[in-house]
This record gives C-alpha cells, sequence and structure tokens, in this order.
C-alpha cells in the first residue's frame, strides 16, 4: 500500500511577512485618499496622480516579493526604498506650500513599510540603514523641518530598529528550538535502538554466557567471549554512542517540523485500534497466568506494541533474575481513559539500590525497555520489589497517547 509523509512548516517570521503584506495594501489606499481629498492643495497635481500611480502599481505587482524572506531579495528592497524616498522628495513639486506645512507627504506612512521590509529580511541594521535614508529624504523635504518632523523620523527610526532587533531575537530563538527537537529526535531514536538491541542482542549474549560456564570446557572460553562483548555492547548503549537516524534537515534550517505518515488510501497510518489482549496471550503458559477483560482492551498499533514489548522485557527480567521455575501473572485492566497492564512474580525480589547500581554498570533492561518504551507513550512504569516477596510492575499507558497519533 503506497505511502506519502506530509511535511508541515511554521516559522515565527511568516505572520510578519503576512502584516507586511497587509500594511502595504492599507498604506497605499490610505496616501491615495489623502491625494483625493486634499487634491486643492497641489499646485502640481500631475505629480502626485504620476506617482500614485506608479506607488500603486507597484505596491499591486510586488505583493509576491513581500511574502517571505526568500521572495523578498536585496534587489527589491532596494528599488522599494529608492521609490519611497523619490515620493518624499517630489512632494515639494507637487506642493510648493509642503516646505512650510506640516503636511504628509506623497507616499505618507507607506514609506514605513519599506523600512520594516527591511527590518524583517536583514534584522536592526538593515532598518537602521534604510530608516537613516528616509530621515534624511524628510529633512531634505522640509528644508526647514520642525519639531514635529524630527519627532517623526525619531519614532520611525526607533520602531523599527526595534522591528529588527525582536525579528533577530525571534530567529536565534527558532534556531534554538529547531536544535532541541533535532537533538531530541535524535534521543529518542538512539533509546529505541538502545531498546531493540537490549531485546535482542543483549539477552542472548547474556544466555550465550550462562550457559557456556555452565558446560565449562571450550563453551567456556565461549561463554566468556561472549560476556566479553556484551559488556563491551552495553558501554555503547549507555555512553549515547549508538547511532541515531538522520534528522530532517528542515528542522537543522530553524523550521519547526512536524511528519506525519499517511496512509493514501486508509488516512493516517495508525490509527486503526488493535486488541492489546491478542498481542499479551501468547505469553501465557504454565508458569505465565493471563488475566484480561471479557472486552477487547483497544489501543493504536504502535501504543499496544509499544506497551507489549515492554511486557516482554519485564516478563525476560523475571527468567532471568527470577529463575525457570519462578511464577508470573499478566493482569491487564482496561479503564476509561488508560490502559493498565501488571506483570507480578513470585521470585526473591531486587535487593534495594539494585537498579540504580545496574544503571550504573550499564544494564538498562528497566530503564529503557520498560520505562523508555512507557515514557515514549506519555505513560508511567512503576516497580514495586520486596527482598523475598517478589517484583511487581504496573504499566499505565493512556488512551490517547503520544506515540500513538504522532
Amino acid at each position: 500500500m503506497a505511502k506519502r509523509e506530509r511535511v508541515v512548516r511554521m516559522s515565527v517570521e511568516q505572520p510578519l511577512w503576512r502584516a507586511l503584506m497587509a500594511y502595504r495594501i492599507l498604506t497605499m489606499v490610505y496616501a491615495v485618499l489623502l491625494a483625493v481629498f486634499g487634491r486643492d492643495r497641489y499646485d502640481r497635481p500631475w505629480v502626485a496622480i504620476a506617482f500614485l500611480a506608479v506607488m500603486v502599481v507597484w505596491t499591486l505587482g510586488t505583493l509576491p516579493k513581500v511574502a517571505g524572506a526568500v521572495a523578498c531579495t536585496k534587489r527589491f528592497l532596494g528599488a522599494d526604498l529608492t521609490l519611497a524616498l523619490v515620493g518624499i522628495l517630489l512632494t515639494p513639486l507637487a506642493d510648493f506650500d509642503a516646505q512650510h506645512i506640516d503636511g504628509p507627504t506623497l507616499p505618507s506612512i507607506w514609506t514605513a513599510g519599506s523600512v520594516l521590509a527591511f527590518a524583517i529580511k536583514g534584522g536592526w541594521r538593515w532598518a537602521a540603514l534604510a530608516s537613516t535614508f528616509v530621515a534624511v529624504a524628510n529633512i531634505v523635504e522640509r528644508g526647514e523641518p520642525s519639531r514635529d518632523t524630527f519627532h517623526n523620523v525619531l519614532l520611525v527610526w526607533v520602531a523599527s530598529i526595534a522591528i529588527g532587533y525582536v525579528v533577530e531575537v525571534a530567529r536565534a530563538s527558532e534556531r534554538t528550538l529547531a536544535r532541541a527537537l533535532e537533538i531530541e529526535a535524535a534521543t529518542r531514536e538512539r533509546e529505541r535502538l538502545a531498546r531493540d538491541i537490549h531485546d535482542s542482542v543483549l539477552q542472548v549474549l547474556a544466555m550465550v554466557q550462562r550457559r557456556g560456564t555452565a558446560l565449562g570446557g571450550e563453551a567456556a572460553e565461549l561463554g566468556r567471549m561472549a560476556g566479553e562483548q556484551e559488556v563491551a555492547l552495553r558501554t555503547l548503549v549507555s555512553s549515547g554512542l549508538v547511532p541515531a537516524t538522520r534528522v530532517s534537515e528542515d528542522a537543522a534550517e530553524g523550521a519547526v517540523v512536524r511528519s506525519v505518515e499517511v496512509d493514501d488510501e486508509d488516512g493516517p497510518s495508525g490509527w486503526a485500534d488493535c486488541d492489546l489482549r491478542s498481542l499479551l496471550a501468547p505469553h501465557a503458559g504454565s508458569r505465565i497466568s493471563f488475566a484480561e477483560p471479557g472486552a477487547p482492551v483497544l489501543l493504536a498499533p504502535a501504543a499496544a506494541k509499544e506497551l507489549a514489548a515492554a511486557v516482554g522485557a519485564a516478563l525476560d527480567n523475571v527468567r532471568i533474575h527470577a529463575g525457570e521455575s519462578a511464577q508470573a501473572w499478566i493482569l491487564v485492566e482496561d479503564w476509561p481513559d488508560e490502559v493498565i497492564v501488571t506483570v507480578r512474580d513470585d521470585g526473591p525480589g531486587i535487593p534495594e539500590g539494585r537498579l540504580a547500581q545496574a544503571e550504573g554498570e550499564g544494564r538498562m533492561g528497566v530503564a529503557l525497555s520498560i520505562r523508555g518504551r512507557l515514557r515514549d507513550l506519555g505513560g508511567t512504569a512503576e516497580l514495586i520489589s520486596v527482598p523475598g516477596q517478589g517484583t511487581e510492575v504496573e504499566l499505565k499507558v493512556p488512551k490517547v497517547s503520544k506515540a500513538s497519533r504522532a
């Protein structure tokens, strides 16, 4: 069945670019309305009409240029700022009294859109450069600038630099978040591989070591070698050197990425619940009792598989540490919001502090194969053991877990 991967990208910059697009359109309309209602003040109205016509065509034709950082090139920014400066300097030519009256320039507040584009694209330094050009053009246009002129120039300069600084901080935060997500994804993949290694390779090596030692002779040498390899592999797993799969390049580039595996025919894969009882029933035998509800215990396949693997790891610990003659019980409880599976044995129990010592030695069966799996599912694993009275492992998984709907 064919499958495809859909990647959803989110960036903190996109809302800023969308806001800039809306700002340019609104300020364009505002500048045109100012000219229409104040047409009587123009000594050369054709100058104002010509400039505003060019500004309208430019604004509407370049909307795709301010849709994102990639499309907004340096060449476009330069041309956009030049148009705004020309409009400011043409104001006295259209209105002879513009230098003596603190009235609006031809582009009016549309000019700020050009400065904001510099701020979003290049940060506060680019914003400072663009606002400085605008400030000089306004001072030249006024001839003898008033206090209001300096006030407006300073306001644009400070606001653009502040926005540029905020954009730089947002980009740095996004890169940090992307790096954190990359590390988290790599860590989870490494732990998953470590669990698989513990459930297969390490278990086999430990069994070969015990059997070889018991048989003696050449088998003892084979067991010794298997024991050395087990120690080396445990060290490799616990040191974090187990290779993880490659994390998406989108995360490394600063985008927050969420990948969803989609089944072309049946919708998102992993959404068809399965009966947990069918995965746990094969464990039942002469020394393992299995108690289950009468109705199906439904979980998403990914969650059911991981929970069954954690139960298997708990039973492996029973066989290894409690002996082949130990009796074990599996109890499944289906609650409205969670599933609880309890694995209990009548073995000798675990001495206090033994689990911490085992983790320090690189024996991470409980930490990775059980607790790690439950943590990834959004659940918990509690281990209760009293020396001489056996061990009980309680596994709780929410009905809608992180792994089941990811």
